[in-house]
């Protein structure tokens, strides 16, 4: 997950567009972040790796 500025942002991992400034996740953190209406990255789409969407 990303943190910036007060916008997180819930991306895949290994994918480039998380930054430096982001921290890994278990699935079930990731999963818990996008149900708890943390924006999902609309390039790599993690809600629907996590079968969310």
């Amino acid at each position: 997950m990303e943190r910036g500025h007060d916008e997180r942002v819930v991306h895949t991992g290994g994918r480039h567009m998380a930054g430096k400034r982001s921290n890994g996740a278990t699935t079930d953190q990731a999963l818990r972040a996008v149900l708890d209406k943390v924006d999902a990255c609309t390039h790599c789409r993690p809600d629907t790796e996590l079968g969310y969407l």
